[in-house]
């Protein structure tokens, strides 16, 4: 298993409690034997806002990294994903985002299936390259909403 993964497993295992852990840098890379720009590195690629994850940090003597979990409903995690793509998504991004959802079951898999598809760069190939980005979060937004919508009706 690599360094990364058992830095990943280790954070995921420390907020598995309650959705929330501080560290503090140095010692974690310490315990680790790595240095701390690996657990940096960790920590802006497995636990970003796509995947879910609000990170805060503080410099210092006494400096901490705090990683939280979000805990919403799906209506909460839904408009939090819209606001968060904004006018622009390329595919990677929008791809973290679906299995993000399709992983808090927010969305089905074969809901995330055809999403991937939708937004795929091979959906938008006839698109000129300066706005396929721009047409993919339109698409992708707008298939967030109507998910939405449906599941709001089925519940009334």
């Amino acid at each position: 298993m690599s360094l990364s993964n058992q830095i990943a497993r280790m954070l995921m295992e420390m907020l598995s409690e309650d959705g929330t852990t501080e560290i503090q840098r140095n010692e974690l890379a310490q315990t680790l034997g790595c240095v701390p720009s690996q657990i940096n590195y960790v920590i802006s690629s497995r636990f970003t806002p796509e995947q879910g994850y609000i990170v805060e940090s503080r410099r210092g003597g006494g400096g901490y990294i705090k990683i939280t979990r979000l805990k919403l409903d799906r209506p909460s995690v839904i408009m939090h994903t819209v606001n968060h793509i904004g006018d622009s998504v390329d595919y990677s991004t929008a791809r973290a985002h679906i299995l993000n959802l399709l992983d808090n079951s927010v969305i089905a898999p074969d809901g995330a299936r055809l999403m991937l598809s939708a937004v795929s760069d091979s959906s938008l190939r006839l698109l000129p390259p300066q706005i396929r980005d721009a047409v993919r979060a339109s698409i992708f937004k707008q298939m967030l909403l109507e998910w939405n919508r449906i599941k709001d009706s089925q519940t009334d």
